[in-house]
């Protein structure tokens, strides 16, 4: 039977990826601009990072949230906004001393890490549950600062969208769901493809995908070339989709994806050619258990 499917737009990131597509948002303005095409060409949910407008590396700055969620917001727009909470977390030894943050580390206080979700409260934001080695660097999310994190996100009446890279990562989740950090049955995001984490393959998709919670939602994305094939199969077993410029820069092979938005319409067109359909903002919250704010 078909049924409603979902599709939120990671919209910019927080890779070095502007120099390599001219098409990634970077201002505030063209961050929100992106995120409201993206709405209209079919994304129920638009996934934030913040840039610095001038470096174009990822902020944490709670004036260039608040923004992007204003414009957003003000425009008109119903969609769904997932703020991210992932940067702060970025650890890197140091060359003389490993004991002491190298270059390029940006370890953050879990308050600080969540002032912009508890400061903005959107419908929804990320939260990354495990470490990892994230290409030459760690990725470090300790149990502790994701306990505080998720509690600073439930009071604040934000649902926390799961992000899972492996695993183990799931597995974290679903106990903290038991113990009441996270209420449940859980909104998750599977991610596939990052190095090094769960392949993007058929085979992984379906592996995290039983080892779910009864009852939750969940989402799946492969990065780059896996980013299509992997929403497919995401269709295919249940899930929901996410595309955008933050996980994939092509449209499809050697050409360049102008916008967010295309990348949301072709992942509309996969929707329909297997018989289902894209689900709206206001069907999203249902699906979520979310009331409009």
């Amino acid at each position: 039977m078909s049924r409603k499917v979902m599709v939120s737009c990671a919209v910019t990131g927080s890779a070095d990826t502007p120099a390599r597509n001219p098409a990634v948002p970077i201002t505030p303005r063209e961050v929100a601009a992106s995120a409201i095409d993206a709405a209209k060409a079919g994304a129920a949910i638009v996934h934030i990072h913040v840039r610095d407008p001038q470096t174009t590396r990822p902020s944490m700055d709670p004036a260039l949230y608040r923004e992007v969620v204003e414009r957003i917001r003000d425009s008109g727009s119903d969609v769904l906004i997932n703020l991210t909470t992932g940067p702060g977390a970025r650890f890197i030894p140091g060359l003389d001393n490993p004991l002491k943050p190298g270059t390029g580390s940006t370890l953050s206080l879990p308050a600080e890490r969540v002032r912009h979700v508890v400061e903005l409260v959107p419908e929804i934001c990320s939260l990354d549950m495990g470490s990892m080695n994230m290409g030459n660097q760690v990725f470090m999310n300790t149990p502790p600062h994701l306990e505080e994190m998720a509690v600073s996100i439930r009071d604040a009446g934000v649902m926390p969208e799961l992000e899972v890279f492996e695993a183990g990562h799931l597995l974290l989740a679903k106990r903290m769901i038991e113990t009441g950090h996270i209420k449940p049955p859980g909104l998750f995001q599977i991610c596939l493809g990052i190095s090094w984490g769960q392949p993007a393959t058929p085979e992984a998709v379906t592996y995290m995908r039983n080892l779910l919670p009864p009852d939750c939602v969940w989402f799946a994305f492969g990065i780059s070339l896996h980013q299509f094939p992997i929403a497919a199969q995401t269709i295919l077993l249940g899930g929901h989709v996410r595309v955008g410029l933050e996980d994939n820069l092509y449209l499809e092979k050697g050409k360049l994806a102008p916008s967010n938005a295309v990348l949301v319409e072709k992942a509309t067109k996969i929707i329909d050619m297997l018989g289902d359909h894209i689900a709206t903002p206001a069907e999203s919250r249902k699906i979520l258990g979310l009331g409009k704010t």
